[in-house]
C-alpha cells in the first residue's frame, strides 16, 4: 500500500474545495481503513460548503455516505477480515456522556459527525469504527449500500421511528429528492395510504408516481389544500414530512394536518418557520418533530430489505462522478441539474 492518497479537501476559511494528496491513515485500536467504493453528495456537504452548518475544523475531508471495503484492521479488531464489503456510519458516539453509559448512543450528546468533525470519505481511504461497520451482503451494489448511510436511512428513521407511520395512515411527503424520494418509498413500504407527493417540478412530480406515491400535487397550486383534502376523504394528513426544510414548506405541511397529526423535519435550512397561533395548534393537537440521522442497525436491515428485493434503489443513483471531479458533482447537486436523487463520487 503507498504512503498517500488523493482526497478531497474542505477549506474553512476560504470555502474552497480541493483535491490533493494526503496520509494514508493509520487504524487505531478498534478501529478499520475501509477502501472507499462510493461515496454519495449530500445536501449537508453543500451546507458546509455554503456556511449553513459551521464549520468545526479548518481543513476536513468531507463524504458521509460510504460503501468500501475492510483494508486494514487496528488493535483489537475482530470479526472483519481484509476484503469484507461494508457500510460505514457517518458518525462516531463519545460513549462517555450520560445518553451513552445508558446505552442510547444514537442520542449521543457529544455525537462527532462524519466529514465535519472528522475526515470523511471523499478519498480513496476513509477510517471507522469497527462497531459502526454493517455487512453488505454480496448481491447489493456497492453504489446502492452507500446511499444506505444517511439518504436512506435518515428517511427509514424518519417513517419508522419518529414518524412512527403506520399503515392505513396518510402521509404527505414535501420535496421528493434525495431524502423525500426514499420518503416515499419507505412510507409506501410500512403500509402507509394514500401517500401524497408535493414539489413544484413536473419531472419529480412524475417520478413520485413511479417509485410509489398515489397522488403528486405542486405545491404552487392554489388549490393544494382542498387536493389534499379530497385525496384523504376530507380528513387531510396523520403525517407529513417537510424534507426541504423550508419556511414555506414547513408551514404548508403543517396547515395540511388532520387533528392530532404529526410533522417531521427532515430538510435542514436557515429558515425560521411559524407554528402560527398557539390557540389554533394547541386546539387541533398537532405535534412537529425533529428528526436527524439513524441508528446503525437500521443500515442493516435496509441492506436485507435491498438484498430480498423488498426495496428497490435502482432509480436512486442518478450519476457518478470520479475523485477529481467532485467540484463538479457538487455544482450539479446545487443547481439541480438533472434532478439527482444521490450523486456519487468514485474514488
Amino acid at each position: 500500500m503507498a504512503d498517500t492518497m488523493r482526497a478531497q479537501r474542505f477549506y474553512a476559511d476560504s470555502k474552497t474545495v480541493a483535491v490533493e494528496d494526503v496520509p494514508i491513515p493509520e487504524p487505531g485500536p478498534g478501529e478499520v481503513l475501509v477502501k472507499v467504493a462510493f461515496c454519495g453528495i449530500c445536501h449537508s456537504d453543500l451546507s458546509l460548503i455554503n456556511g449553513t452548518f459551521p464549520s468545526q475544523l479548518p481543513v476536513v475531508t468531507q463524504g458521509h455516505e460510504a460503501s468500501g471495503t475492510v483494508a486494514k484492521l487496528g488493535p483489537g479488531v475482530t470479526g472483519w477480515t481484509e476484503g469484507d464489503r461494508v457500510v460505514v456510519a457517518a458518525g462516531k458516539p463519545c460513549l462517555e456522556c450520560v445518553n451513552c453509559r445508558r446505552g442510547d448512543v444514537s442520542n449521543c450528546l457529544r455525537l462527532r459527525l462524519m466529514a465535519f468533525a472528522y475526515d470523511g470519505a471523499w478519498a480513496e481511504y476513509t477510517l471507522a469504527q469497527a462497531v459502526g461497520l454493517t455487512r453488505v451482503p454480496d448481491n447489493v451494489p456497492l453504489e446502492q449500500a452507500a446511499i444506505l448511510a444517511d439518504a436512506v436511512s435518515t428517511p427509514y428513521g424518519a417513517v419508522v421511528r419518529t414518524g412512527q407511520v403506520g399503515i392505513g395512515e396518510s402521509v404527505g411527503v414535501w420535496g421528493v429528492g434525495g431524502l423525500g424520494t426514499h420518503v416515499v418509498q419507505l412510507a409506501r413500504l410500512v403500509g402507509a395510504a394514500p401517500i401524497i407527493a408535493v414539489d413544484v417540478k413536473p419531472a419529480i412530480l412524475e417520478r413520485a408516481l413511479a417509485v410509489g406515491a398515489d397522488h403528486a400535487f405542486d405545491a404552487r397550486d392554489p388549490d393544494l389544500g382542498a387536493k389534499i383534502a379530497g385525496a384523504t376523504g376530507g380528513c387531510n394528513l396523520d403525517v407529513a414530512f417537510d424534507a426541504v426544510g423550508l419556511g414555506s414548506t414547513f408551514e404548508q405541511a403543517l396547515n395540511s394536518l388532520t387533528v392530532g397529526g404529526r410533522l417531521v423535519g427532515v430538510g435542514m435550512s436557515a429558515d425560521a418557520p411559524s407554528i402560527g397561533p398557539t390557540a389554533l395548534f394547541n386546539l387541533l393537537k398537532r405535534q412537529v418533530l425533529g428528526h436527524l440521522g439513524y441508528q446503525n442497525a437500521d443500515i442493516g436491515t435496509l441492506a436485507a430489505l435491498v438484498s430480498l428485493g423488498r426495496l428497490d434503489l435502482s432509480r436512486s443513483i442518478s450519476e457518478i462522478v470520479p475523485l477529481e471531479q467532485v467540484a463538479q458533482g457538487i455544482e450539479k447537486l446545487e443547481t439541480a441539474a438533472g434532478d439527482p436523487i444521490r450523486i456519487l463520487v468514485q474514488p
